[in-house]
């Protein structure tokens, strides 16, 4: 396949699998393999959300309430994907006291306690981040912070070997060292205009991988779909702090 057709495919099957936008076109066959370019999904739900936003605020819409809007905005185009890993992972980490148990929960559809408890401290958490950045005049924040956090979730596909013998995860693929690499040089670009507080959430983000990294080594045995999408959530969590902070 000619470069250019195979970014094209790589970009479809990103969109595809991070995103509900309306895409057509034939995607790269194994998933894993578009994991350079998960981070530009992130660049543009977090720009057409910004966009929202922006256009909210000019309408005279309070900080609070476009951080809201900004944050649903940004849940509706990804159809909740790593906000449902998040409670997953929480549900099974914990609720759990075995690897096979674990991930059985964490493929059960119903959300226990601990998921509950996971998914409303990060949209509280993460609406408050957006509320102060807007408040900070630092749009660029949401939009920074939705394609590093995207980058993790290919290191960890290639760190770690999938939990479950079928799977998303499973089914993806291995991403290629050379993807993984674009993936973190496209976050890294865009920790630049951030400057000494990009350097600090960029360090922040590594250790939320790490620490990731190790924790679904000891509770299952590598990593899943579910596990991906939390190390999202934290490592946006993680580039918003560090940006609003100081």
């Amino acid at each position: 396949m000619p470069p250019r057709a195979r970014v094209l495919s790589d970009l479809i099957s990103a969109f595809m699998l991070l995103t509900r936008l309306p895409v057509r076109g034939t995607p790269t066959p194994a998933a894993a393999d578009a994991a350079w370019a998960w981070p530009l999904t992130g660049l543009v739900v977090a720009g057409l959300a910004s966009m929202l936003g922006l256009g909210a605020l000019w309408l005279g819409l309070s900080p609070p309430a476009v951080a809201a809007l900004t944050l649903l905005a940004l849940i509706a185009m990804t159809g909740a994907l790593h906000e449902d890993g998040l409670a997953d992972m929480a549900d099974g980490f914990w609720g759990g006291f075995t690897p096979e148990r674990r991930l059985e929960i964490m493929r059960d559809s119903r959300i226990g306690a601990y998921g509950v408890i996971a998914l409303v401290l990060s949209l509280t958490i993460r609406w408050s981040l957006i509320a102060t950045a807007i408040l900070l005049l630092n749009p660029l924040a949401v939009v920074i912070a939705a394609v590093v956090s995207r980058a993790p979730m290919a290191v960890l596909m290639r760190w770690l070997p999938p939990a479950r013998t079928d799977g998303l995860s499973r089914g993806s693929g291995v991403p290629p060292l050379s993807g993984v690499a674009i993936g973190v040089a496209l976050a890294v670009a865009a920790l630049v205009p951030a400057g000494m507080s990009g350097i600090v959430a960029g360090l922040t983000v590594i250790g939320v991988t790490l620490g990731m990294g190790v924790l679904a080594r000891r509770k299952i045995g590598g990593q899943t779909g579910d596990v991906l999408g939390a190390t999202q959530q934290l490592s946006e969590i993680a580039v918003l702090v560090a940006l609003t902070s100081g």
